[in-house]
């Protein structure tokens, strides 16, 4: 009898067999999209002295206290500060110093007057609008103090964070790594463009969706692709790689037919083999092989993308520390009739239209099938947006059917 496991039971196997990635300090620029592995604390406030907000005039605000539009007030412009400057001269009584927008604010200042309020002046300036004490003044540290902490350990880091971290003085920052991995696909079925196709073959696609989402996570990838179903084959094109790597991940070979070559090749070697009561998707793997983690996908290509998104990419996401592993999920009516085979969760393509405002219900979007149940259906998943999950009890869902909805992309 064939062993079948639920979705959660081989889902949490495959998370517990990624080991937590090793931190590594990297210069910034190779570091978007990885997860902080330590706090971080700024090394300076931000922003790091007094400076102006506009382009204008540094003034003592209760030197243009009468300043208006009929009666304007005249200084005599005594220094130009442009941004850079470190030789600033303190700003004497009934003075203005033209200023430029970054600038450092003078001593002596309490306000920056926008040149818009002027007539832009270089050797005496007419204001014609008081400035409060304040106005057009970025304080030290009004953004961040020195000390504090600016990145928090566990933070994903984005473009905002990257500047973040660039503006305190930071050039590298502690990462989790993500793993080395090897995609092999296996089916001697399997041929590579530009080789014309005989009878009873097809052009290998798993290794470029694989490559494709697996360096989305930021992993580096190395491939194997169109191993034929011999074992001695499997073996030689695989053992000598694993030195080099943190995770093999294969396509095809793990069904209960003949000629399955991976399960054939690692039964017994430390990777279990078992059906997981979902669909597409049943037929899974997961192991180590020489110490090397192994997840073995099945080899229909909507098959490995539903595995994928199901199993590999929450267990990735959860050893690279991210705070959310899992895709959004919403709630979503159905726009057609689906039927589900009982005991299995089905994952079908769909795609998915968010409520719009005065909707009946403004919490519950709508979602409708994109091709049929088949693994093979790859043309479909193109058009798709989400997965639609049918649970394992459910065996027709009628339209205006709510249901759960896995958010791609």
């Amino acid at each position: 009898m064939v062993r079948v496991i639920s979705v959660e039971h081989h889902r949490a196997k495959v998370t517990a067999l990624l080991d937590r990635p090793v931190t590594q300090d990297r210069p910034l620029a190779d570091c978007a999209g990885l997860v902080l592995a330590a706090d971080v604390p700024a090394g300076v406030a931000l922003p790091p002295f007094d400076n102006s907000a506009m382009d204008g005039y540094a003034v003592r605000s209760v030197d243009v206290v009468e300043a208006g539009e009929r009666h304007p007030v005249q200084l005599p412009v005594a220094a130009d500060i442009p941004a850079g400057r470190t030789d600033v001269p303190a700003l004497l009584p009934g003075t203005a110093h033209r200023i430029m927008t970054g600038a450092p604010l003078p001593s002596g200042a309490d306000a920056v007057v926008p040149v818009e309020r002027t007539d832009g002046g270089t050797e005496k300036v007419r204001i014609s609008a008081p400035a409060d004490p304040g106005a057009h003044v970025r304080r030290t540290g009004e953004d961040i103090g020195p000390g504090a902490v600016a990145l928090a350990a566990g933070t994903v880091l984005g473009p905002a964070q990257l500047g973040l971290a660039a503006a305190i003085g930071r050039d590298r920052l502690p990462v989790r790594v993500p793993p080395r991995v090897l995609v092999v696909s296996t089916g001697t079925e399997l041929v590579l463009p530009p080789e014309p196709l005989r009878h009873g073959q097809i052009y290998e696609s798993n290794s470029v969706m694989l490559v494709a989402a697996l360096r989305g996570l930021g992993c580096r990838v190395d491939v194997v692709r169109c191993v034929a179903d011999d074992v001695p084959a499997f073996r030689a094109a695989v053992e000598p790689r694993l030195a080099g790597v943190d995770l093999v991940v294969t396509s095809g070979g793990v069904s209960a037919g003949a000629y399955e070559v991976v399960k054939d090749a690692l039964t017994g070697a430390g990777v279990e083999f078992a059906k997981v009561g979902m669909q597409p998707g049943g037929p899974q793997g997961r192991g180590r092989w020489h110490g090397v983690p192994v997840v073995a996908l099945p080899g229909n290509p909507v098959a490995v993308l539903v595995s994928f998104e199901v199993f590999l990419r929450p267990a990735l996401r959860t050893a690279l520390g991210h705070p959310d592993p899992d895709r959004a999920r919403v709630p979503a009516r159905l726009t057609e009739d689906l039927t589900s085979p009982a005991g299995k969760r089905q994952f079908r393509r769909g795609h998915y239209t968010p409520p719009r405002p005065g909707d009946a219900d403004a919490r519950v979007g709508l979602v409708g099938p994109r091709g049929g149940p088949g693994s093979h259906l790859l043309a479909a998943f193109t058009q798709a947006n989400c997965l639609i999950v049918l649970p394992e009890d459910t065996t027709e869902a009628p339209a205006g059917t709510v249901v759960d909805v896995l958010l791609l992309g």
